[in-house]
């Protein structure tokens, strides 16, 4: 018979190695001066936009970066070094709070639905780096196909 510690946890029961179920992510950057960032990733870069959100006259822009998102948003308020963050999205975010505060990380801040839908949590890094773990409700837009909104021609 298998030890209890040998058993996989409700939080970590669909992870192959028992760490964080990563569905997807992406590196936040808050630059200084948004409008010279959203300038030199789309149009020096080039990079593919994958959706723009918030305010048309000051969006919000994700990348497409690989296989990977690079999120142009918001204003860093502090040095270059706060303007990068890690966003994970991930299944049960406070399955996630449950089980890295109790290995013993950083928590800034414990999951709250925000008003944009998305129920989000703040941990830093052994070096502070912000990361962001996120779970998608299953009835916000980011759920939706918007393929299925539009009827074929």
């Amino acid at each position: 018979m298998a030890s209890a510690a040998a058993l996989p946890s409700p939080a970590t029961a669909g992870c192959q190695d028992r760490g964080v179920d990563v569905l997807s992510s992406r590196i936040l950057l808050r630059p200084a001066d948004p409008d010279r960032s959203r300038h030199f990733y789309r149009d020096v870069l080039g990079l593919a936009v994958y959706r723009e959100f918030g305010s048309p006259a000051d969006p919000g822009v994700v990348f497409f970066l690989g296989p990977g998102l690079l999120e142009v948003s918001g204003r860093s308020a502090g040095p270059p070094g706060q303007s990068v963050m890690i966003w994970l999205q991930v299944r049960d975010v406070h399955a996630e709070h449950e089980r890295l505060a109790a290995a013993g990380v950083r928590v800034l801040r414990g999951p709250a639905t925000e008003p944009w839908g998305l129920i989000e949590m703040w941990i830093k890094d052994p070096d502070g780096v912000r990361i962001v773990l996120v779970e998608v409700p299953a009835d916000h837009p980011l759920r939706r196909d918007p393929r299925t909104l539009s009827p074929p021609p």
